[in-house]
């Protein structure tokens, strides 16, 4: 192996909701097959298990105070090529260090920023190629085109078909996509039903509430339950209720589980959130599905619902049904989704698939390159 194919890669993820950790696990598990990993992230505790030769770098939170700020500049506006670059915050100021230190001494191949526009932004400027992972959402702004222009490849953790319309060519061309990134695949199981304690001889719903935000409201579900007495309804995830509620006794509340794939391989029918990992897990079931968008930053989740209802695999609309009937008319238009598509659209093999191409792009780039100093062999190797 030549000096340069030894170049480490680097990965920064953001710590909330699990969908990104759980991609950037696998993602590295397989990268390190070709060459040491380092991640930096505001959280050591949220991976999954991690092989030999991938080192984690906690680094202090871009997105949250951690001392008291000087008002005057936390009132600065804000250029518009950036998204969250508050001034006065020594934490940010410290994150950047370890960061460009790291760099310095390193040399990476690449850089992959999951997710963070000033991230992607830095790796330009410190001279850095880098990936930017690219997510649903109206993300034509300012801020990311920077980003997505500025960098060598942006990779797609969702199959093509899912694309959003109205995206540049020019981006397009430059996208690694990865079905199902990080997801595990998921078998027919006629035993989950018994595992998971659900009443026998009943059409069951399962509802999965999303981890990246407050949670599901329940009230919506209090009237979807309440319309079919004869069906069970479990929510899994977080909820949030309302004091003028009704809660009818077939609805039952479990809030987290540990095993959040028993629950969907027992389901008879799925309500969801249209967090990244939920909807690759529920499409490969081919079960009726409504998907209800939680509010994300940059419209993420409505968009993705809008991609899912596109390709004909569930019924969505962008708020919570407020009456029976509109619940009835969504079941009406999820029994029409095609049950077979989903599963297509989510590779097993999309992790050791993206570690290959991204290892060959970056041996790609960095041909002709001049070898890496003495000084900094040690940090590459």
């Amino acid at each position: 192996m030549s000096q340069h194919d030894s170049r480490p890669v680097g990965i920064f993820v953001h710590h909330q909701g699990r969908g990104h950790a759980e991609r950037c696990a696998a993602l590295a598990n397989a990268l390190v097959q070709y060459r040491p990993v380092t991640i930096f992230c505001a959280r050591a505790d949220i991976f999954p298990d991690l092989q030999s030769g991938i080192d984690v770098v906690t680094i202090p939170s871009l997105f949250e105070a951690q001392e008291r700020e000087a008002p005057r500049l936390a009132a600065m506006p804000t250029p518009e090529t950036l998204h969250c670059a508050p001034l006065g915050w020594h934490a940010i100021s410290d994150a950047v260090a370890t960061l460009t230190g790291w760099f310095a001494r390193a040399r990476p191949a690449l850089f992959i920023t999951d997710v963070s526009a000033e991230i992607g932004q830095l790796c330009r400027i410190a001279s850095v190629p880098h990936i930017a992972v690219l997510q649903h959402g109206d993300r034509d702004d300012p801020a990311h085109r920077a980003s997505y222009d500025g960098a060598a490849a942006l990779l797609a953790p969702y199959h093509p078909m899912l694309e959003q319309p109205g995206r540049p060519e020019a981006l397009r061309a430059k996208t690694i996509h990865a079905p199902g990134l990080g997801i595990d695949l998921l078998n027919p199981d006629p035993d989950a039903r018994s595992r998971i304690r659900a009443p026998e001889g009943r059409e069951l719903v399962v509802v999965i509430a999303g981890g990246g935000g407050q949670g599901t409201p329940t009230a919506p579900l209090t009237l979807g339950a309440r319309a079919e007495p004869d069906t069970h309804w479990i929510v899994i995830g977080g909820t949030f209720s309302e004091w003028h509620e009704t809660p009818p006794g077939n609805l039952e509340l479990r809030g987290w589980v540990d095993n959040p794939q028993d629950h969907i391989a027992a389901a008879d029918r799925i309500v969801s959130s249209c967090g990244n990992t939920t909807v690759h897990q529920v499409m490969q079931t081919g079960k009726p599905w409504i998907a209800i968008p939680e509010w994300r930053y940059f419209a993420e989740q409505e968009r993705k619902a809008e991609a899912l209802a596109a390709a004909g695999l569930c019924a969505s609309q962008p708020t919570w049904p407020s009456d029976a009937a509109g619940w009835a008319r969504l079941w009406d238009r999820a029994r029409q989704a095609d049950p077979g598509k989903g599963r297509t659209l989510v590779g097993g093999d999309a992790a050791p698939l993206a570690a290959r191409r991204i290892d060959a792009l970056a041996r790609e780039l960095w041909e002709g390159a001049a070898p890496i100093e003495a000084t900094d062999k040690d940090f590459a190797a």
